[in-house]
């Protein structure tokens, strides 16, 4: 369970702290902008790491399910090579989510006006 809380908080001071310097330089400059590959690899990480998370807290859903109702076998199904091969596939499905959102994001229309039009503002209530 160790083992799963520390790659758990590994993932989440990553998830924290990837778009924090680009946060701060916008916070004291007045151009607040960035650049199409800026942008692609914020989405990519916020991805990876939103999505090893996600299985990496059903791996230790599972683990406490071995622990409360088999726990005279806990320590022989969740060895460290197991829960070893539980972290590799959550970063693996991770990685594997942000390659398939960013695969269709890329292709995308990013090009036009950066204001958004609001259908609501041209009409006084």
């Amino acid at each position: 369970m160790y083992f799963l809380l520390s790659n758990l908080s590994f993932i989440d001071v990553c998830q924290a702290t990837f778009a924090t310097p680009k946060m701060v330089a916008d916070f004291l400059s007045e151009h607040k902008t960035i650049t199409f590959q800026g942008c692609m690899s914020q989405i990519s990480f916020l991805h990876v790491f939103g999505g090893s998370e996600m299985v990496l807290l059903v791996a230790m859903a599972y683990d406490r399910y071995i622990a409360i109702c088999k726990p005279l076998y806990y320590m022989t199904i969740m060895s460290r090579r197991v829960c070893s091969v539980l972290v590799g596939v959550s970063w693996a499905i991770g990685i594997l989510h942000s390659a398939s959102h960013l695969a269709f994001t890329v292709d995308l229309p990013f090009c036009g006006p950066n204001k958004v039009d609001n259908f609501f503002c041209d009409f006084p209530f």
